[in-house]
This record gives C-alpha cells, structure tokens and sequence, in this order.
C-alpha cells in the first residue's frame, strides 16, 4: 500500500463528511475525553498550520506536556475557526507531508484514521474504514504504543471479528477491527461494539439522567 496515497485519500474523505455534519454534530463529545468533533477536527488540521517553531514555543508554554499543549491548541482553534474552515484544511492539505514527531508516515496515518473514528463513532455513523489502512495500524501495536496512548492491555487478547488479526494474551475481546484499534489508541467504546469476558473493560459507561 502507498501510505502517503492512503492518507490523502483519509483526509479527502473524512473532509466531505465534515463538510456534511449539521452543526449539532460539531458540538457533540467525540471518543477524545474533554474533546467535541469539533475540537477533534480542528486538532486534526493543526499540523498543516503550525511552523515547528510555533509548535516549539506552545510546547515551552505547556512546560513540554505534549498532550497539555495539544489539549490548549485544539481548544484553541477551534473556537477561532469556522466549521468550514477547519473542514477545508483536511481537504486542501490531503498531500501535506505532515508527520507526528515520532512514528513517520504510519503515525501520520494513524492520526487520521483514529481521530476519523473519534468522530464518526461517538456519532453514530457506520463508515468503514479500508481494511488496508487498519492493518497497517494493528500491525503497529506494541506495548509502548499502548502505554502511550493511555491503553491498559495487560490481560486479555484483542481478536478481530472481520479479518485475521490478534493481539496480546488473556481474556479476549472481540469486535471489529477498527473498533480494537481504538481500544489500542486508549478509547472506551460506546457500548455493544464489543464482545468477549473483557469487552466491559473497554466500554463506556452510559450517564445517567438526571433527576427530574
């Protein structure tokens, strides 16, 4: 697979559902804790409007917390651009040779298939992402990646339900195989997405009501 066609191609697609979200969606929370779609969309977009020297000084400012300064400049930015505009900076830029510092162009993919699915998840939408992209993802997992991103998978075995895929050893936990990158990425799933004795670990808990 051609990588740097693979994320133009993320970009270019997931630029024309956002340019079809009504703006109720834009306002609703994502998979990223703290984060609606649309600070999530906005994140996504940061790359290819940021020097490195003005990432550099963001960086000092949050004391070099990397996801301190990623929190403060996705809230940022997003309150200062338009839903058009951050829906145009996925499209304009799909061939924009942007790469997280760590990872190349893999990372580079990985950052918008997940953050895709941070948004079309939480949403309710059944996009599915091309089984090529996934693989290259999943075959990328390890315990640092993991540890990383806030993902406890000690203890249990990730098993993909739509292509022969698995990951780790202990109590299984099943779904597709989009949905068990995002338990990789740190993510709790909305609930129903996944199976097995461990699924509950790695799902989220609906609030409840409030009281009349």
């Amino acid at each position: 697979m051609d990588i740097k066609q693979a994320i133009a191609a993320e970009r270019t697609e997931l630029a024309e559902l956002l340019e079809h979200l009504p703006e109720a969606d834009w306002q609703a929370p994502s998979l990223c804790a703290g984060w609606r779609v649309r600070e999530v969309a906005a994140h996504m977009s940061s790359g290819f409007r940021s020097s490195r020297s003005q990432v550099l000084r963001e960086l000092l400012r949050a004391r070099g917390n990397l996801h301190r300064m990623t929190d403060h400049c996705a809230r940022r930015d997003a309150a200062a651009l338009s839903t058009t505009e951050i829906a145009a900076a996925l499209r304009d830029n799909a061939h924009h040779p942007w790469k997280p510092p760590v990872g190349g162009l893999p990372a580079a993919l990985g950052h918008d298939v997940v953050h895709g699915l941070d948004i079309t998840v939480a949403l309710g939408h059944e996009r599915r992402v091309p089984e090529e992209r996934v693989r290259v993802l999943l075959d990328g997992i390890t315990p640092r990646s993991a540890k990383f991103f806030g993902a406890d998978l000690g203890g249990v075995t990730l098993r993909a339900d739509d292509l022969d895929w698995s990951y780790g050893a202990g109590a299984p936990v099943s779904g597709a195989a989009q949905d068990l990158l995002l338990v990789a990425f740190g993510r709790r799933l909305p609930p129903g997405r996944l199976g097995g004795e461990a699924a509950e670990r790695f799902t989220a808990r609906l609030s409840r009501p409030a009281a009349p």
